[in-house]
């Protein structure tokens, strides 16, 4: 690749990531998600939303979303739409997510998706990639009763695909891991029914839009991840560290005198 074609690919990789990287994840629990999403966070310095987490912190800080929000709950009523949609531009308006967000757990519906599109347009941003995390709703039961959990950070580990290094022990901090009461097969099939009901047609309108790619989640955990950075690729997203950000432009000629007067030599031209 010659130098000028370098300029204008680190010149567009920088634009890309000045505008900042906005992801959404879709796929049942157990796909993978809850493994992936910490890995692409460091990658790209984005933030992680889960709309549970983000509910619970809410209601936890009385914000005003919060207040609105845990009325309807202990009402027992669905958090509408517009209160989500909120809460989501509450915190993706917090420093950690500056060069943008990966959304989990929203939206579950064409009509929240539609909401969300909206509420990034008012701020001139869009979502960038929607991630759909595809697998044999067979291969899920192994994966949920085998998954471990550290609740602080949302770490997923896999007693069996993706066993921590001390047993039931977080590699990060060495805290505890759990077990979630609700991985289990029975729990497992009633919310697989829900999510394939409402899920598909979320798909079909991100499909439309152009910007939906379908992961293989059967896969290891490491052929995911390099999946995953491919498709950012496509688009010039790069990882915060890549070379393609570090100078590889030529350094300024350094001249000094030469022996004979009125000349310069150059000393160093390297890069």
């Amino acid at each position: 690749v010659d130098l000028k074609s370098l300029k204008i690919l680190k010149s567009l990789a920088e634009k890309k990531k000045d505008e900042g990287l906005r992801v959404v994840l879709i796929g049942p629990p157990g796909s993978g998600k809850g493994t992936q999403a910490p890995i692409i966070k460091e990658d790209y310095c984005l933030c992680h939303l889960a709309t549970g987490d983000m509910l619970r912190a809410a209601i936890e800080q009385g914000t005003e979303t919060g207040k609105q929000a845990k009325t309807i709950m202990d009402q027992g009523g669905l958090v509408p739409d517009e209160v989500m949609v909120n809460m989501i531009k509450e915190n993706i308006q917090n420093p950690e997510c500056k060069k943008g967000f990966i959304l989990d757990g929203f939206p579950r519906t064409v009509p929240q998706a539609e909401k969300l599109d909206k509420m990034l347009s008012e701020d001139n941003k869009k979502i960038d990639h929607v991630l759909d995390f595809s697998i044999d709703d067979s291969l899920l039961v192994r994966r949920i009763t085998g998954r471990l959990v550290h609740l602080p950070s949302g770490r997923s580990y896999h007693r069996e695909f993706f066993p921590p290094k001390t047993e039931m022990v977080d590699d990060v901090t060495g805290e505890p891991l759990i077990q979630r009461s609700d991985d289990n097969a029975e729990v497992l099939k009633k919310r697989l029914e829900s999510f394939h009901k409402n899920t598909k047609p979320v798909l079909g309108y991100y499909h439309n839009k152009g910007i939906l790619s379908t992961i293989d989640a059967s896969q290891s955990a490491s052929i995911v991840s390099s999946t995953i950075k491919s498709i950012f690729l496509s688009t010039l997203h790069f990882p915060h560290n890549s070379s393609i950000f570090k100078t590889f432009l030529p350094k300024p000629i350094l001249v000094t005198e030469s022996p004979v007067a009125g000349e310069t030599i150059p000393v160093s031209s390297k890069l």
